[in-house]
């Protein structure tokens, strides 16, 4: 499910083509990761969920993949309207109770 969002958030990570947001920036680093867990997470990962933004009515995406050192990272995406992919948000482990960061 949702394997063309998916391609394409792929695609932004190959050609450096995304956005980190300030939070996610600050969240990985308070876990002890980098830029490049983040794209490891991507590039290995898949959708698990799809999300509504309330107020935008923008898609974002739950991605769970890999870090570097193999451990389970989760991201929160979304693909701008210029093309690019914006990092919402990125944690360690998965979330729980469908409780998202």
């Amino acid at each position: 499910m949702f394997e063309r969002i998916l391609q394409k958030a792929r695609e932004c990570i190959r050609r450096s083509e995304y956005v980190v947001s300030l939070h996610a920036d600050e969240e990985l680093q308070a876990d002890g990761l980098t830029v490049f867990d983040l794209e490891n997470a991507v590039l290995s990962g898949r959708i698990v969920q799809r999300q509504k933004d309330f107020l935008t009515g923008e898609w974002k995406y739950i991605i769970r993949g890999k870090g570097l050192a193999r451990s389970s990272l989760t991201a929160a995406v979304k693909l701008s309207r210029t093309g690019k992919l914006v990092i919402i948000t990125v944690y360690r482990g998965r979330p729980t109770n469908g409780n998202q960061r």
